[in-house]
This record gives C-alpha cells, structure tokens and sequence, in this order.
C-alpha cells in the first residue's frame, strides 16, 4: 500500500498542459469513463432515480436523507483529522462537535440537529485537500471506474482516507461496511436528486468526457483555492 501510494504521488509532481490540462493517461481514461457511463445508465440512474421518485415530501426522501445524514456523519472523524492536518483547528474543533451531537442527540447521525439546530453545518474536507495544503501538485487527470473524475493527488488521498479512516478502529467490519454502503446509498440519491445535470453532462454532449474532465477540474481547482488558468467547460 504505502509503494502503491509512493509511486501515485511521485506523478503529482507533472506540469499542466497548454491548456491547464494534464491527461497523459487519456486512452485508458476515455475506457474508464465509457464503463462508467454505460453503468450510469444501467444502474445508477435508475437507482437514483427510483429513490428520488416519491417526491420531495414523500416516506422515500426522508428514509433518503437519514441514510445519507448516517452515511455523512461515520465520516465526520476523518475530516477531523483532516483539518487537523491541514493545520485548521477551528474547523476541526466544529466538526468533532457536530460528530457528538448528530452521535447523541441526532441518534446515531440519522437526524442532523448539529446543523439544523447548532449550526455546525457539514464542513467538507478530505486528505486530497490535506496533500494540496502540504503544497502537492494536482498531478495528472484520471477517472477511476465506479468512482469517476479524479487526479493522480486524489486517487492517492482517496487511499489514505480509507487506510486512516478511525472509523475503521472503532467499528466492527460488519458495522463499517454497513456505513460505506449508506454513503454509497446516499450517492445514487444525490444522482436522482441532480439527475437532469447530470445527464446533460454525461449522456447529451457531444463528447462526454471531455465535459466531465473540464466541469470537474474547474470545480475541484475552485474548491481547493487552485484556480489558475480559467477553464471553460463548453471550449470542447
């Protein structure tokens, strides 16, 4: 694992293309994505959309939303440790409260009051973030089947999320794999959920995959404070 992890974040160190693009890999990526589309279509979206389909008010939304909100809050001590990391204790000090509190009184994190009555919304981080902060470059562009958009730095924080995860330390192997999947559940109701952008995006465009490199760059580069060169998503 750690060889694995090595060699991955030795190719964060590739530049950028002319047109702020790193996709050496492409070939095997344009392969990747065409096997995640064709499962989008097969699976995904029907999933996401029969889990969104009894409406925003309906037994099925709620249901939904605490299984993410369960799903969201097993991840909550990793984040911590992630803010840690990027030397941004207020942040992690928050989301270690909004971990007690969704814990306890939000019964085992199906109920969000952390958010909805002690604001301490959800404050998204992973180790990716952690290695751009330690000043790792964004290396090359992949897409990752099952996963999707990624890059070589991700792909390597990705690893380390789950090697370090405490969650992995406190739970059983049943009860972990139980929170994985109400993540993984809470993803394909996100898909019903944003179901008309998606497939404009993934299944209407002229080139899928480029769509999807470029949207998802400009919006992880934002995400990270790495904006740089501006991206247009529609230049292909």
């Amino acid at each position: 694992m750690l060889l694995f992890v090595t060699a991955i974040l030795a190719a964060c160190s590739a530049d950028r293309g002319a047109e702020g693009i790193n996709d050496p890999y492409e070939p095997m990526n344009r392969k990747i994505h065409a096997f995640n589309r064709g499962l989008d279509a097969r699976v995904v979206k029907p999933l996401g959309a029969g889990m969104a389909g009894e409406g925003d008010d309906g037994l099925g939304s709620h249901a939904l939303e605490a299984v993410g909100n369960f799903g969201s809050n097993l991840a909550l001590p990793g984040k911590a440790a992630n803010h840690l990391l990027q030397g941004r204790p207020a942040p992690a000090v928050r989301t270690s409260f909004r971990f007690l509190v969704n814990s306890t009184l939000g019964l085992a994190g199906f109920l969000d009051p952390a958010g909805k009555d002690f604001a301490l919304p959800e404050e998204d981080t992973d180790f990716g973030e952690t290695l751009a902060v330690w000043g790792m470059g964004e290396g090359a562009y992949l897409e990752l089947p099952l996963i999707g958009p990624s890059t070589t730095r991700d792909a390597a924080g990705r690893v380390a999320d789950l090697v370090l995860d405490p969650m992995r330390g406190w739970l059983n192997r049943d009860q972990y794999l139980i929170g994985m999947g109400a993540r993984v559940a809470s993803k394909a109701g996100e898909r019903g959920r944003f179901g008309d952008s998606v497939d404009s995006i993934l299944h209407e465009s002229a080139d899928s995959y480029a769509q999807t490199r470029l949207i998802w760059l400009q919006h992880r580069r934002h995400e990270l404070g790495e904006e740089g060169e501006h991206i247009d998503p529609y230049a292909e």
